[in-house]
């Protein structure tokens, strides 16, 4: 029986070296994006947390991985986080996770769900108040208009 393979997405704490990198791929086949602060793997296992593990395992001692996640969302449309926590927070993880009665892994994805759903009521509040203040001083129609005209044309990145 063949392994699936998973495509992971390593974060790393700072950009490497090349020489970092070069010594990092003879470990493991590795891609990095243009500033070597993130590298793509494909690691073959049951499941793309046996497979963060495995890559996390190999790779620990020659780079300074902050974070791996899968590259791609499972059935349920969640993605994998994988982080190695330092003891201490280890630690305050488990009791608070203990305090609540559930694992450690419930508790965290508990409060990432909640964390991100605040980010998103406040995103909703910045928008509402940006556009009141926008249809303060024009008509619904040409702010209509005007949102239209800037959705139809490419994006060419932040203004000043």
């Amino acid at each position: 029986m063949t392994m699936p393979n998973h495509a992971l997405e390593i974060t790393l704490t700072r950009p490497l070296t090349s020489v970092e990198l070069r010594h990092a791929a003879q470990a493991w086949p590795l891609a990095a994006n243009h500033n070597a602060t993130r590298l793509m793997a494909l690691a073959d296992a049951k499941t793309d947390a046996r497979a963060a593990h495995r890559l996390r395992q190999r790779l620990t001692i020659r780079l300074p991985i902050d974070v791996i996640t899968s590259h791609y969302p499972d059935t349920h449309g969640r993605v994998l986080l994988n982080v190695a926590l330092p003891p201490d927070a280890r630690t305050a993880l488990q009791r608070g996770a203990r305090r609540a009665g559930l694992t450690p892994e419930r508790f965290v994805r508990e409060a990432l769900h909640r964390a991100l759903a605040e980010h998103a009521d406040r995103e909703a509040d910045r928008l509402d108040r940006a556009v009141r203040h926008l249809l303060a001083s024009t008509t619904p129609a040409h702010l209509l208009s005007a949102v239209g005209h800037v959705l139809t044309r490419p994006l060419k990145g932040p203004t000043p």
